[in-house]
Order: C-alpha cells, then sequence, then structure tokens
C-alpha cells in the first residue's frame, strides 16, 4: 500500500488540523481553536478518561473487546460531532453531542457503570447553556450510538466468542503446545472469525510464513530467546529485564497514556480529536483480529516448547522470564498492536512529540520517558525476547502486521464517518 496515499486519506478523514499538526505549522485560526479549549473544560479528555476508568473498573477479560468497546463509543462520538446543525453554537453542539455518543455506548456495553457515567453526563451537560445547541447535540450523539451498536451487533467479538474452543494438534516440531505451567487450552481462537470495522475479511493482510526451522535465522531466534529469555539469564541486563517486565503487562492498558498525550497535545477540534480515537481503536480492533487469523493459522510453536522437546540442543529445565500466554507464537500480538498504535499516532499527529513519562502497572515505581511513538514499537520488540516468549521473528513479524493493518483503517477511514 502506498504510504503517502495513506497518509493523505488519514489526515483527509481527521481534518485539516492534522495536517497543520504534522507541518508545525498552526495559523491564527487554530490557535484560537486552541486558546478557546483552554478556557474551558476539555469534553474530549474529560470522556476519554471516563472510557478509561469504564473499561478499567468493569472491562471484559478479553483485550480485544475491550478495544471494541473503545472503538464503538468513540466512533459514535465521531460521527456525532461531524456535522453541526446552522444557526446554533459549534462548540456546545460538539460536547453534548460527544458527551451524549460516549455516554449511551458505554452504559450499553457495560450497564454496571451507569450510575457513574449518568453523574458524567449530568456534569457536562449542566456545563454547556441550556438551549437548541444543547438539545440537537445530545439528540445526535445518542442517535449515533444507536446507529453503531446496532451495526456491531453479533460481530463476534464477545468473550465467549472470542475464545471459541480450539484443539491442539498432535505434537509435532515446530507445532503449538499448550505451555507450561498451566498447559491451558488456547486462547482468543475466535477473534479469527470475527465480524472487522474495515477489513474485508480476517486473512487479507496473512502474514508469510514463519522461518523454517533447519533455516539459520530460525537457529538465531532460538539462540537469541534462550539466552537473553532465560529467567536466569547471565546474559540479560538490568535495564533489559526492567523493559521486558515493564512492557508485558496489557497492550491496551500501556497505550492509553501515550494516545491521552498524543490527544492533549494535537491541535484538533471536537470532531478531529473524536475521530483519532475512533481511528486508533478501530485499527487496533482490525489488528487483533488479523493476529489470530495469522496465529491460528501457522500454529509456530513457542520458545519454551521450542527449547525443552526441540532437536535444538534440548533443554528440558529451561524456564523464560515470563509465563508464556496460551497461544501461539507467530506473530506477537503485542508486537502487532504496537505497529498498529505507531502508525495511526505517526500519521495523524507526527511522529515526534515533547517528551512524556510513562509508567506500567507490571513495574511499579518505574517511569519511562519517550519522545517519538516508534520508541515504544521498539521497546515493545525487545520486551517480549527478554520475557522468553516470543523469538525475534515473531515480535519483526508483528510489528509489520499492525502496521499494515493500520494503514488499511486509515487508508479507508471515510468508510467509517463518510465524506468529511
Amino acid at each position: 500500500m502506498n504510504p503517502i496515499r495513506t497518509r493523505r486519506s488519514a489526515l483527509k478523514a481527521l481534518g485539516s488540523a492534522a495536517l497543520l499538526a504534522a507541518s508545525g505549522t498552526v495559523p491564527s485560526a487554530t490557535a484560537a481553536v486552541a486558546d478557546e479549549r483552554k478556557s474551558r473544560p476539555s469534553v474530549v479528555l474529560d470522556w476519554y478518561d471516563a472510557t478509561a476508568t469504564t473499561i478499567s473498573a468493569a472491562g471484559a477479560a478479553t483485550q480485544i473487546t475491550n478495544s471494541r468497546t473503545w472503538a464503538v463509543s468513540w466512533l459514535a462520538a465521531a460521527r456525532a460531532t461531524r456535522e453541526v446543525p446552522l444557526g446554533v453554537d459549534r462548540s456546545d453542539f460538539q460536547d453534548a453531542a460527544l458527551a451524549s455518543a460516549v455516554h449511551d455506548s458505554l452504559v450499553a456495553l457495560t450497564p454496571s457503570r451507569t450510575q457513574e457515567l449518568d453523574a458524567a453526563l449530568r456534569a457536562t451537560l449542566d456545563r454547556v447553556p441550556d438551549g437548541p445547541a444543547k438539545t440537537k447535540g445530545a439528540a445526535a450523539g445518542a442517535r449515533e450510538a444507536r446507529l453503531v451498536l446496532a451495526s456491531r451487533e453479533g460481530d463476534g467479538l464477545d468473550p465467549a466468542s472470542v475464545n471459541a474452543p480450539f484443539t491442539a494438534p498432535p505434537a509435532a516440531p515446530g507445532v503449538w503446545q499448550p505451555t507450561p505451567p498451566a498447559y491451558a487450552t488456547a486462547a482468543q481462537y475466535g477473534a479469527r472469525i470475527a465480524r472487522p470495522f474495515l477489513l474485508v475479511g480476517p486473512d487479507q493482510y496473512r502474514l508469510p510464513a514463519p522461518p523454517v526451522l533447519d533455516s539459520a535465522r530460525y537457529r538465531a531466534d532460538l539462540a537469541e530467546v534462550r539466552a537473553y529469555g532465560a529467567m536466569n539469564s547471565s546474559v540479560r541486563t538490568e535495564r533489559q529485564t526492567e523493559t521486558a517486565i515493564f512492557w508485558f503487562g496489557s497492550s491496551l492498558t500501556l497505550y492509553i497514556e501515550p494516545l491521552r498525550v498524543a490527544l492533549a497535545r494535537a491541535p484538533h477540534s471536537t470532531a478531529g480529536q473524536a475521530r483519532l480515537v475512533a481511528l486508533f481503536h478501530v485499527a487496533l480492533v482490525e489488528t487483533q483480529i488479523a493476529t489470530s487469523d495469522t496465529k491460528y493459522t501457522y500454529l509456530r510453536w513457542r520458545p519454551v516448547t521450542a527449547i525443552r522437546t526441540g532437536a535444538i540442543d534440548p533443554d528440558p529445565e529451561w524456564t523464560p522470564l515470563h509465563i508464556t500466554p496460551a497461544h501461539p507464537d507467530y506473530p506477537s500480538g503485542h508486537n502487532t498492536y504496537a505497529g498498529a498504535a505507531e502508525t495511526v499516532l505517526t500519521a495523524l499527529t507526527g511522529s515526534r512529540t515533547g517528551p512524556f513519562e510513562l509508567t506500567s502497572p507490571t513495574a511499579p515505581g518505574v517511569t519511562r520517558t519517550y519522545t517519538a511513538w516508534r520508541q515504544l514499537s521498539q521497546d515493545n520488540l525487545d520486551a517480549r525476547v527478554y520475557s522468553g516468549i516470543h523469538t525475534r521473528s515473531a515480535d519483526e513479524a508483528g510489528l509489520v502486521l499492525g502496521k499494515r493493518v493500520a494503514e488499511h483503517t486509515l487508508h479507508n477511514a471515510e468508510r467509517l464517518f463518510g465524506v468529511l
């Protein structure tokens, strides 16, 4: 896919403010919008935080289901804010529309948080002056929430469907088997048959097969993860161990703050900000579907199985730094997520940003500082090797897949929002 064409499509979908952010040129009209937002509370950031809190408190057990909740809620918000009726205040209409759309979507998808979400909606609407802008905005948000929810009904992204039963094939060289210590059955198999938002099908960007078992690349991969990913590794540095621990947690959780940083700093309108969040999470749903498709097509065994039982210097006692997740090695899901996130953030906000600090729930007390979205991807790539749970080939392939799927999302964004 042509990256220049993809970027143009993404910028058109997001709005002209994205182009200004990427170029570093902000004319007076855009500066005026930014100044106006500073003078009043940010409804976008309020509801971004409300979404994150809702999912943290009452989200699903499967990451892709929570990504879907983000995507549905903010797609409704983006649609509700895209056109403002004549004769009403733009800011008031869009604030009411966004709040109503995200509220109604979240209530439908996480009903246990209805009381908290109702209170948040009242707080937002109390700040919007009474009048036609407020009334019409709230109605637009409610309407778009109903339409998006209806369009995604039965899409196979609920936890039960995502974790549809999968029977592991007989043990054979290179073939995935349940891994220690739990030897749990495979997870996320059903995601490969879920209905995407924009992909023609889950296999549209299926990767080529991983390195064959007698190849030099495979031997190099296995040697690296054996040395650097072992629990008792003598070559992994303290910094590398910290990287593994920091990025071991949920990708969805770890990327909440980077996206928020991008959202707060990019000089987009309310509608543009809503589209940024929607495109980010739609791309992530698509990427997780495509990841499951490639994983269960090739069923590549995990390093712990390869090292303990394979033909190359088997070591039955080898143990990875982290417990291996219950699904195949190729490609790395953390890295498909990172590749997609990097692609969307780069296309819509530029490749670099001012320094921002990031913490991780799996590394209490550790703070890392980043200035470019690709730095997050690089740390993800290395972390899974240092954890002992992925080969470098699986990590690199994951970045490629995530970027390709995200480019597809950006290129076809107008199908989500209509012509803007």
